[in-house]
C-alpha cells in the first residue's frame, strides 16, 4: 500500500473515507471501536518482590542457602544465623542500590497530547487525544503537541520541531506536496508525527495512524522487543560463580565419602565439616563487595555529573569498545551559530559558539578582528541580520537564552558580535514562510526607508539584479560566483542563508510578498551557519580514541552536516553512510559497513537499533548516547545506554543506564576511566578473596582427607570470612586508578575474569596461607598446647596472612614497597585496624571466647602469625619481580 506521504491530499482523504468536514460522530465511534484508543501499550513493571528475589540468583548464594538449611537441620543455630545473615546482607545491598527498574514506555506516553482540536460533522470540537481515530481532521497551532500521525491538507508557514524523533537540528518546514514513498523520516515534509511540537505557523491534517501504529508507537514496540543485554561483568561473574559453586560442592561430597569410608567418621561431624568447607571455599562476601564497589563508583560518577541507574553499567563503561553517539545536542550544542560570512569583497570567519555574543569577526586566514567601520560590506550583512529577524537572545540567570527560531538566533548573535542592534523602527514585515522561504522587513533607516531581505539563496538570487561591489557601489550580479560559494559552504556542512536589500518606494508604510517579488534587490552576501561541536568534545573524543575505543556518529541529520561535524571532532571516515544504504543492506552486509565506517546519516530509529545490534554481533561492547525518543530503543539495546540529562527526553533517560547531568560528551571519558578503575578493583578483590577462601578450604579439606583434627572449626571459618569481607576486601574498592589506565585497550569482553597469572597467584597464596595455618596448628598441638589455644593461633595465622597479602595485592604488578602504600588509600589502613580490633575481640573478650571456642594468647600467639604473613608478602613480591623482569 502506498504510504500517506507519497499520496496527493484527495487520495489520502478518499483512502480514509473522510473529507474536509471530518468524520461523522457515528463514523468516529465505529473507527474507535475498530482501531482502539490513541494510546501506547503499557509496559509490564517489575515488582519490588521480584527485584528482591533477583538478588538471590547466584550459584554461590544457592550453596550458602543450602548450607544454612543443613545447619538448621543439624541444630547448629549459631552457624545458621551467621550464614543467613551473610546471605541477607548481600541481597539487601543489591536491592537498595539497584533501585526500581525503568519504565521507558510510560515516559513516552507522557509526551502525547492530552487534548486536540478535531472537526467532526463540520464542527470543530476539543476532544481527548486518546479518542482520536484515523480519518479525523485535526487542527494544529504553534505550541501544540501533534496528537497522532497526520497527513497535512493545509499548511501556513508550518514548522514542526522533530529533533527528538528524527535528529534534525532545526524545525522541519512542512508543505503539502507528496514525496517519494521511500523518503527518510526527516524528509517526509507533508507529514506531522505524534509527539512532536509545532514550532511556528498552523496547519490542518488528516490522521493516518494512532496509538501503536504511529512512528512513536513503532519506537515503543521496538523498546518492548529489546531485551536487556548482560554486561561483561555479569557474564564473567555468572561463569565464575557457577564454576566455584560446583567445585565446592563436588569437593565437599568427596570429603564426606573419604571421611565415612576411610575413617568411619560420624555423619553429624562429617556434614558439619563439609558445610564448613563449602562455606570456607565460597567467598560469600564477594557479592556484597562487588555491590559496594559498584555503589562507590556510582557515587563518584554522580559527583562528576554521570548518574548511573543500573549498578553493573558502571563497570561495563570500562569495557566499552565502541561509542555510538548522536550528533545534535550530544556532540553539538544544538545552538545554531554563524561560522562564515561571504561577500563579494571578502570572506570572514566568525568565532564563538552558541547564543552568547562572545567572539570575533576576522578575515579568513587571519586572526585579526575587523570592525564594521573598516568593512562596510560586513556591516551591511550584520544590518540585515539585525533587522530581518524576529528572534531575541538575552542573558538570563547567567546563561544566554534564545526566544525564537534557532537559525534567526544564530543570525542575531552574529549581528551582536558585529556590534549592530535593531535601533531603528520597523514599519512592516513579511514573515518567513516555507512557501517562499524568505523574510523581509521595511525599516526606517537613517538613509531612508529600506527593505531588508534574508532567506534561501536561490530565492534571493532570483530577486536580485545587482550585487555589492568590492570597494563600494554595485555591479551586475555574478550568479556563477555565488553558486560556487554556496556549494563551497554546503560542502563544509554549513546551512547557507543569503542577505539582500534595496531602498523602498518613497512614503512606503506596508510590505507584501508582491513588493519583494518585484525584485530590484542588491545581493549582499551569504551566511554559513552550523550547529557547532561542544568546546570539550574534541579533547574527549581524542581521549577515548587513545583508550582504544572507536567513536561512531549516528544521526538523523544530513550527510554533509554529519561529515562536517565528524571532521571537526576528530572522527575518521571520508563519507557518511546514509539511511537508504542501511535500508538496502542485509544483516551480514551491515556488519561489514559498521566495521569500515564511522559516520551514519539520515538514520531512523530502526537503523540505529540495527547498527547497535550489528556492532554487538561483531563482538563489540557498545555504548550508545542520545537525547531524542528516536534514540530510546538503541540506548536500551546497547551494553551501556547514555542519555543526556538536560536536553534528553524522559523516555530516553528511562531507557538509558547512565544519564549525563551536564549533557557533556566529555563526561563519558571520565566515566569510562571510572569503569576501568572499578573493574581493576573488583579483579583485585577477587584475586585477594579467593586465596583467603582457598586457604581456609584447604585447611579443612586436607584435615578431613588426612583424618586430622580440624585446625579451625566451621564457625571460626565463618568468622574469618565475615570480618574479611567487611574490612580487607572492601579496602580494595577505594584503590585509585592505575597509572596509564586510559592508554590501554579495552579488555576483551569474552576473556575470562581471571587470567593465568591470577590463577597461579591464587593457587600458591592459598597453599602458603593454608599450609602455614596447618603447620602452626600441628606444631602447637605437637608441643602439647591445648586445642582451643592451637586453633586460636591458627585463626590468627589466617587473619595476619590475609593482612600481609592485602598490602601486596593492592598493586597488581608493581612493588608494594613504595610510598603509595601509605598515602594513596588511607581506607586500607583503617580496614586493617578494624580487622585487628575484631580479631583482638575474638581472642580476648569472654563472650567471643564462649561463642567461638577461643582463648587468650600471649605474644608468641601473634609473633608466629606475623612471620607467616611476612613470608606470604615476600613470596608475592618475588613473583611480581620475576614477572616484571620477564616483561
Amino acid at each position: 500500500m502506498t504510504p500517506a506521504h507519497a499520496l496527493p491530499v484527495p487520495d489520502v482523504l478518499h483512502e480514509f473515507d473522510t473529507g474536509p468536514e471530518g468524520l461523522s460522530p457515528g463514523a468516529a465511534a465505529a473507527a474507535l471501536e475498530r482501531h482502539g484508543g490513541n494510546t501506547l501499550p503499557a509496559a509490564e513493571e517489575e515488582t519490588t518482590f521480584q527485584r528482591l528475589l533477583r538478588q538471590f540468583r547466584d550459584p554461590m548464594i544457592y550453596v550458602l542457602i543450602a548450607a544454612a538449611v543443613a545447619t538448621a537441620v543439624l541444630g547448629q543455630v549459631v552457624d545458621t544465623i551467621v550464614i543467613t545473615a551473610v546471605v541477607l546482607i548481600n541481597a539487601l545491598v543489591g536491592f537498595f542500590q539497584e533501585g526500581k527498574a525503568a519504565d521507558a514506555l510510560a515516559s513516552i506516553r507522557d509526551m502525547l497530547s492530552p487534548t486536540s482540536e478535531v472537526r467532526r460533522g463540520g464542527t470543530w470540537l476539543t476532544v481527548d487525544a486518546e479518542d482520536l481515530v484515523p480519518g479525523d481532521i485535526v487542527r494544529l497551532r504553534a505550541g501544540d503537541k501533534v496528537p497522532a500521525d497526520l497527513r497535512l491538507i493545509e499548511a501556513t508557514s508550518l514548522r514542526i520541531e522533530e529533533s527528538a524523533l528524527t535528529g534534525e537540528s532545526l524545525p522541519a518546514d512542512k508543505q503539502l506536496e507528496p514525496v517519494a514513498a521511500d523518503a527518510d523520516l526527516g524528509d517526509r515534509s507533508p507529514m506531522a508525527f505524534s509527539g512532536t511540537t509545532v514550532a511556528a505557523g498552523s496547519g490542518v491534517g488528516v490522521i493516518t495512524a494512532t496509538g501503536a501504529d504511529t512512528e512513536i508507537g513503532h519506537i515503543t514496540a521496538m523498546l518492548g522487543q529489546v531485551e536487556q543485554v548482560e554486561t561483561p561483568l555479569t557474564k564473567s561473574m555468572a561463569r565464575f560463580s557457577s564454576i566455584l559453586a560446583v567445585g565446592a560442592v563436588v569437593l565437599a561430597v568427596l570429603m564426606v565419602i573419604v571421611s565415612v569410608v576411610l575413617y568411619d567418621t560420624g555423619w553429624g561431624e562429617v556434614l558439619m565439616s563439609a558445610i564448613g568447607f563449602a562455606v570456607a571455599a565460597i567467598p560469600e562476601g564477594l557479592p556484597a563487595v562487588m555491590a559496594i564497589t559498584l555503589a562507590l563508583g556510582v557515587q563518584k560518577m554522580a559527583a562528576r555529573n554521570a548518574i548511573t541507574r543500573r549498578l553493573n553499567s558502571v563497570e561495563t563503561l570500562g569495557s566499552v569498545t565502541t561509542i555510538c553517539t548522536d550528533k545534535t545536542g550530544t556532540l553539538t550544542r544544538n545552538e545554531m551559530t554563524v561560522r562564515a560570512v561571504v561577500t563579494r569583497e571578502d570572506t570572514y570567519t566568525v568565532t564563538g559558539t552558541g547564543y552568547a555574543p562572545d567572539g570575533e569577526i576576522c578575515l579568513r586566514g587571519t586572526d585579526t578582528p575587523v570592525t564594521p567601520a573598516e568593512h562596510p560590506d560586513m556591516a551591511r550583512m550584520a544590518e540585515v541580520a539585525a533587522y530581518a529577524n524576529d528572534a531575541d537572545v538575552d542573558k538570563q540567570d547567567g546563561q544566554w537564552r534564545l526566544a525564537g527560531e534557532p537559525t534567526d538566533g544564530g543570525i542575531r548573535t552574529f549581528a551582536l558580535k558585529a556590534g549592530v542592534t535593531q535601533e531603528r523602527p520597523r514599519l512592516a514585515a513579511v514573515p518567513f514562510d516555507s512557501e517562499y522561504k524568505y523574510m523581509a522587513t521595511l525599516d526606517d533607516m537613517d538613509e531612508g526607508t529600506v527593505i531588508h531581505l534574508k532567506g534561501a539563496p536561490d530565492r534571493l538570487l532570483a530577486r536580485c539584479d545587482r550585487q555589492s561591489a568590492p570597494g563600494g557601489g554595485t555591479e551586475p550580479l555574478d550568479l556563477e560566483y555565488w553558486e560556487e560559494r554556496i556549494e563551497e559552504l554546503g560542502s563544509h556542512g554549513l546551512r547557507v542563508l543569503a542577505a539582500a536589500s534595496r531602498p523602498a518606494d518613497a512614503g512606503a508604510q506596508t510590505l507584501t510578498t508582491a513588493d519583494v517579488d518585484d525584485g530590484g534587490f542588491e545581493f549582499l552576501g551569504l551566511y554559513g551557519i552550523i550547529d557547532p561541536p561542544r568546546d570539550e568534545v574534541v579533547d574527549a573524543v581524542a581521549t577515548v580514541q587513545r583508550a582504544g575505543v572507536r567513536v561512531r556518529m549516528i544521526t538523523g541529520d544530513h550527510a554533509s552536516t554529519a561529515t562536517a561535524i565528524a571532521r571537526e571532532v576528530g572522527l575518521t571516515g571520508d563519507r557518511a553512510i546514509t539511511g537508504a544504504e542501511l535500508e538496502a543492506a542485509s544483516d551480514d552486509e551491515l556488519r561489514v559497513l559498521v566495521a569500515d565506517h564511522d559516520i551514519f546519516a539520515r538514520t531512523s530509529p530502526e537503523h540505529k537499533l540495527r547498527l547497535v545490534r550489528a556492532l554487538q554481533a561483531n563482538g563489540e561492547v557498545v555504548a550508545m548516547t542520545g537525547d531524542g525518543i528516536n534514540d530510546a530503543p538503541s540506548l536500551k539495546q546497547a551494553d551501556v545506554g547514555v542519555a543526556m540529562g538536560i536536553k534528553g527526553t524522559e523516555a530516553t533517560k528511562d531507557a538509558a543506564d547512565v544519564v549525563l547531568a551536564d549533557d557533556n560528551f566529555a563526561t563519558i571519558a571520565g566515566a569510562m576511566k571510572m569503569g576501568r578503575t572499578i573493574y581493576d578493583n573488583l579483579r583485585k578483590a577477587i584475586v585477594f578473596m579467593l586465596p583467603t577462601n582457598g586457604a581456609q578450604g584447604l585447611v579443612i579439606f586436607v584435615a578431613m582427607l588426612a583424618g586430622m583434627t580440624l585446625p579451625i572449626t566451621p564457625l571460626q571459618v565463618l568468622w574469618v570470612n565475615l570480618i574479611t569481607a567487611v574490612t580487607l576486601s572492601l579496602a580494595l574498592s577505594f584503590e585509585p586508578a592505575e597509572p596509564g589506565i586510559m592508554d590501554r585497550r579495552p579488555r576483551d569482553p569474552r576473556a575470562s575474569l581471571l587470567d593465568s597469572e591470577a590463577i597461579i597467584r591464587i593457587l600458591y597464596v592459598s597453599v602458603l596461607i593454608g599450609g602455614a595455618t596447618i603447620a602452626v596448628f600441628q606444631y602447637l598441638v605437637g608441643e602439647g598446647v591445648d586445642l582451643d589455644t592451637a586453633r586460636t593461633v591458627a585463626v590468627n595465622t589466617l587473619v595476619v596472612g590475609q593482612i600481609f597479602y592485602l598490602l601486596t595485592a593492592r598493586f597488581a604488578r608493581v612493588s608494594a614497597l613504595r610510598r603509595e602504600l601509605f598515602t594513596t588509600n588511607p581506607v586500607s589502613w583503617v580496614c586493617v585496624g578494624i580487622m585487628l580490633a575484631l580479631q583482638l575481640a575474638f581472642c580476648y573478650l569472654p563472650f567471643m571466647q564462649a561463642g567461638f571456642a577461643t582463648t587468650a594468647v600471649g605474644p608468641v600467639g601473634w609473633a608466629i602469625p606475623t612471620v607467616a604473613g611476612l613470608i606470604v608478602f615476600a613470596a608475592v613480591e618475588a613473583d611480581k619481580l620475576i614477572r616484571r623482569t620477564a616483561d
